[in-house]
């Protein structure tokens, strides 16, 4: 069986896609980090997102200390932080290959990173393609694959986790997915529970094109199709629109269909919505107009 426990999402308010899973064998910690953007709408995070972060972050490593397997399937400040190394310490550290297939930004975070993780970890291994057995627990990572639509930001591995005839993948960011490299990987597991950083909706027309969401949208709905997809959690920059329902309609639709349900993070863990970062005008201007925040 596997126990998923989002920690840490967009919808709830932080750039992150922390995730706890839980089987019989181990407790596995899937991308320890959590940050803000530093600017939206020209302006700095909102006194409310910085609370969200520092509440956040201490959840995160509260279930690190819990944790036997810790993975970090890229090298962004959203998915690691390098300046608190003792969160790993005793524990099995699978991480995307710190130099290969990886973007000058990315090598250069990586090689601070496991500076900072000299011998602090029981082990430290390459994730990259690799399978990985844990009593009756499998974890499997893909090649890697983009961190979006092209290399330029670098590239990821994604993450299947099975255990007791249960299995989900964690995709890491693909926004998307767009690219058949990194659907393949989730067909060929056929997960009944996928978590994915969907379309980087918020940047539509300027980083991320009308093509890309018309290929993730049809993405969405072959897996739908196939058939093993229970619940298809659709978060991490997705989570930045706060149009997000209306970009995607026809996933809604295809899913209403189908036997699976796509929700967000929060709503999968029955937490409220709250997209702090696409709402940092109104958190300012509620300030200016004397309306309370709570």
């Amino acid at each position: 069986m596997l126990n998923v426990k989002p920690l840490a999402f967009d919808s709830f308010g932080v750039r992150s896609m922390a995730t706890f899973v839980e089987t019989e064998d181990v407790a596995v910690l899937i991308d320890p980090g959590v940050s803000l953007a530093p600017s939206r709408y020209h302006l700095p995070p909102h006194p409310r997102e910085q609370q969200r972060l520092k509440e956040l972050w201490t959840l995160i490593k509260e279930y690190a200390a819990r944790s036997d397997i810790m993975i970090v399937t890229h090298y962004h400040y959203d998915h690691h932080n390098p300046n608190e190394p003792e969160i790993y310490r005793d524990r099995i550290v699978y991480l995307k290959h710190p130099s290969e297939r990886i973007n000058r930004s990315q090598a250069e975070r990586a090689s601070y990173f496991m500076d900072k993780l000299k011998g602090i970890p029981k082990s430290i291994n390459i994730a990259d393609g690799g399978e990985f057995k844990h009593g009756s627990t499998t974890i499997t990572f893909s090649k890697p694959v983009y961190h979006g639509t092209n290399p330029r930001l670098g590239y990821v591995v994604e993450v299947s986790i099975a255990s007791g005839g249960d299995k989900m993948v964690f995709t890491s960011d693909v926004e998307g997915p767009a690219v058949d490299a990194q659907v393949e990987f989730i067909i060929q597991e056929e997960p009944e529970l996928l978590i994915l950083d969907g379309p980087m909706t918020y940047m539509l027309g300027f980083r991320y094109s009308k093509q890309s969401l018309a290929l993730s949208v049809a993405n969405m709905c072959r897996l739908i199709k196939g058939g093993s997809l229970k619940e298809l959690i659709v978060d991490h920059h997705f989570m930045r629109d706060l149009k997000y329902r209306e970009r995607i309609a026809e996933v809604y639709e295809c899913a209403s269909e189908s036997d699976t349900e796509v929700i967000t993070a929060a709503e999968y863990i029955g937490r409220e919505i709250e997209m702090l970062e696409a709402m940092r005008k109104e958190l300012y201007h509620g300030e200016e107009d004397g309306i309370s925040e709570g």
